[in-house]
């Protein structure tokens, strides 16, 4: 009977003594999370610190590399000293300024979310509360994107700009200045001027809005730039006649800045009574709240608007919006 209780109690010892190393032994999860580390160097941490902005700039600049391009490759082509034949036409334009907006939203998306425009970003942040504190870093990013976007497509085409212009020192808005930044048609009052924007301007952000919206038509993930790309298209398509349809701040400030730092001069700000302030900067944020307050009243149905957030009596009584509750139609109404 003593060697049975004997052997018991070194099989519990031994059960106890393996439960404690079990216990105090690292797991192999454990040692390799150990030995790992968020940031292997100092330029991942502050690239993982700047990466939003970051990521901002590169898509505006991709945006803008691609339309300000195919506007100098189409327009400089027409002059005989260049090339013998036109290379591209009004449609080619509308075919770049979309690719150039669906690769900038395809490689800033799942960082930033692919703003690539000011506007957008002002927007987001009025009716689907996008940070207020990162909206400055944001514009910062874009316009710094446009900027280096325009000095990239310059330094591509400079010996053609210098042959259509007449000589290495010659700059004009009218001949090759327009190809970057955008000037409206002379025939324009500044009222159509305005609208032409604003109304380019509502359309897109209605288009944004719609195709990232997930209770209405949500592309299959990762086809929201294409999306885009049809959305810019049909815009410049349609109505990009009057102003060369900038429909972004970004798009036009930064190569205007580097325009006017290339030699072209005060009269890229002076034109049209500063035109760069009161169509291009004012019609596209004016045009996009507009746009995006219509399509939230009609439309959108998430909470994080400022059309459905809950009013006075809702806020009293405690209630909520019940999951789904909205979600169909009264009988007979999707058979009308």
């Amino acid at each position: 009977m003593s060697a049975i209780i004997e052997k018991s109690e070194e099989l519990r010892m031994e059960s106890v003594g393996s439960y404690n190393k079990q216990r105090c032994a690292p797991s192999v999860s454990m040692v390799n999370l150990a030995n790992c580390m968020a940031f292997p160097n100092r330029w991942s941490r502050f690239m993982y610190a700047i990466r939003e902005p970051a990521a901002e700039f590169l898509g505006t600049m991709i945006f803008v590399i691609f339309g300000t391009g195919v506007n100098c490759q189409v327009f400089l082509s027409m002059n005989l000293n260049v090339e013998a034949v036109p290379r591209g036409d009004f449609l080619s334009l509308n075919f770049g300024w979309a690719a150039g907006v669906a690769l900038g939203v395809w490689i800033a998306g799942g960082i930033s979310g692919g703003h690539i425009n000011p506007a957008v970003t002002f927007t987001l942040a009025v009716f689907r509360g996008f940070p207020w504190e990162k909206v400055p870093f944001y514009i910062f990013a874009q316009l710094l994107g446009g900027f280096c976007g325009a000095g990239v497509v310059y330094a591509n085409y400079f010996h053609a700009i210098n042959i259509v212009e007449g000589g290495p020192g010659i700059r004009t808005i009218s001949s090759s200045g327009d190809l970057l930044a955008t000037y409206a048609a002379s025939f324009l009052t500044p009222v159509s001027c305005f609208f032409s924007e604003f109304l380019g301007s509502a359309i897109l952000i209605i288009g944004v809005l719609c195709v990232t919206d997930k209770k209405n038509g949500l592309p299959p993930q990762g086809l929201v730039p294409f999306a885009l790309f049809i959305v810019v298209l049909g815009i410049g398509a349609s109505l990009g006649m009057n102003t060369s349809y900038s429909l972004n701040p970004a798009r036009d400030l930064g190569p205007r800045f580097f325009t006017a730092a290339v030699g072209y001069g005060t009269a890229v700000f002076t034109y049209r009574n500063h035109y760069w302030l009161w169509c291009i900067v004012l019609g596209p944020v004016t045009g996009m709240l507009c746009g995006a307050f219509v399509y939230d009243t009609l439309i959108f149905e998430g909470s994080e608007s400022i059309i459905n957030k809950p009013n006075t009596q809702t806020t009293d009584h405690h209630l909520r919006a019940c999951p789904g509750q909205r979600g169909k139609l009264p009988a007979g109404i999707e058979s009308a």
